[in-house]
């Protein structure tokens, strides 16, 4: 197996000029097989000639979900529908969904950036990987499954569901290496405490966790519980799947981005305008190597800032970090912009409630009334209903301080919130209910 070291830790220049060779054949490609691409480049009057440096990215169209939903099923494919041997595609609950699809060049691309990924992340040849991500048209569990197997792991194929059969195939199996949304493994863990399975004796060592925003305080959570090191995990469908950017072990400071396959770009949330390293704003991809459904221009809607700087794990290319939030999971409660991990970083910065919480959001009258619901820890819940009112006074301030927005904060009993089989639903917002 090739893990390609050097491209890793490539000179900036070296790698910029590989960018562009790539960038100029995507966006040739794009304009001459995919009728999007030529009408919008020809609406601004852009060739693919005037792309000459990495800069010109930006008199490119952009792309966005409801063109994806727009050319549904096959309508931004690139190439025939003879030579794709793969789709995968979004869940749809909003209207139809978005359909991606992959050659059997771009599959095993996929795989060598997984295993990458999973190199980066602590993972050896030899190692045993408990994949818990959904299998099926959700790329999480076929992406890491093929990654790992290109790395070498052995890989038990589990999906979601069965939490009680998981905690005994990871400790039957003697797996080293978890692979499920952040929220699952807490109820992996919580699970596991309630079997008498202390997880933080079996060899377990890595956790790859992604699919769904998570504060540092949730890595926290999930190290100690679990006895791991907790790795982010990055990557979307439209673009790819797991695997197109990751947290290395040394640092856990910030996802790498494999800037060999992805051109990014952070972008102001309203205008679009280009902001420049260190500030938060909308991250952007443009696929360079995608040979089936390749991207100009992407609004992930994924809300982050981008680092330049070499890492102390020697690699080159930019870091982007933690992901805060989704401009489409943004609430916006009186005037006040609030993501859901947030709140979550407020709620884990003390041991007395535990990690499941869940926020509702209630229309009364012209005001939007923000209510988080949070379960106690074990300890709190037995010291009753006045301690656990203080509790949540307590977070009523907090969450003020931190977030500038006021709330309600109902601390519930053990066992109250429902607990994630997968990407957990953090937000229930009743002001999109019909009435």
């Amino acid at each position: 197996m090739i893990l390609h070291t050097k491209i890793e830790t490539l000179p900036r220049e070296d790698l910029e000029q590989l960018q562009l060779k790539r960038l100029q054949a995507t966006v040739e490609r794009c304009y001459h097989t995919v009728g999007f691409y030529r009408d919008a480049m020809d609406e601004l009057g852009v060739q693919p000639r005037h792309i000459q440096r990495l800069s010109d990215t930006r008199l490119l169209p952009y792309t966005k979900k409801e063109h994806l939903r727009d050319g549904y099923p096959f309508g931004l494919f690139a190439m025939p529908l003879d030579q794709v041997v793969r789709v995968h595609a979004s869940s749809g609950t909003t209207g139809k969904p978005t359909v991606v699809g992959y050659t059997s060049r771009d599959i095993r691309t996929w795989a060598h950036l997984v295993a990458r990924s999973l190199m980066a992340a602590g993972l050896r040849p030899g190692d045993r990987l408990h994949n818990a991500y959904g299998y099926g048209l959700f790329t999480g569990g076929l992406g890491l499954h093929y990654g790992a197997e290109e790395l070498g792991v052995m890989v038990t194929p589990m999906s979601g569901g069965q939490t009680q059969k998981q905690i005994m195939l990871i400790k039957d199996f003697e797996v080293t290496g978890l692979s499920c949304t952040p929220s699952y493994a807490l109820n992996l863990a919580e699970e596991a405490e309630a079997l008498g399975v202390d997880l933080r004796k079996l060899p377990l060592k890595v956790g790859i966790h992604g699919a769904e925003p998570w504060s540092e305080e949730m890595r926290y959570e999930l190290e100690s519980r679990l006895g791991i090191d907790a790795i982010d995990i990055y990557g979307l469908s439209e673009v790819m799947g797991p695997g197109v950017a990751v947290e290395c072990l040394q640092a856990k400071d910030g996802l790498h981005i494999w800037e060999d396959h992805f051109l990014v770009e952070c972008v102001d949330v309203d205008t679009g305008l280009p902001l420049p390293y260190g500030e938060q704003g909308e991250i952007v991809f443009t696929s360079l190597t995608k040979e089936a459904f390749p991207l100009i221009r992407y609004r992930t809607r994924d809300v982050a800032s981008l680092n330049p700087a070499p890492c102390k794990c020697g690699r080159t290319h930019v870091r982007m970090s933690r992901i805060t939030g989704r401009t489409d999971d943004m609430l916006i409660i009186r005037g006040v912009n609030v993501y859901p991990s947030q709140v979550e970083s407020v709620l884990m910065k003390t041991e007395i409630l535990s990690p499941f919480y869940q926020i509702e959001v209630f229309r009364q009258g012209s005001l939007d009334t923000l209510v988080v619901n949070v379960e106690a820890s074990p300890p709190l819940a037995e010291q009753g209903e006045e301690a656990m009112r203080k509790v949540a006074a307590k977070a009523v301030r907090d969450i003020k301080d931190f977030i500038g927005v006021s709330c309600q904060v109902v601390v519930k009993k053990v066992g109250e919130i429902p607990r994630s089989q997968g990407k957990a639903v953090r937000v229930v917002d009743h002001r999109k209910e019909k009435r």
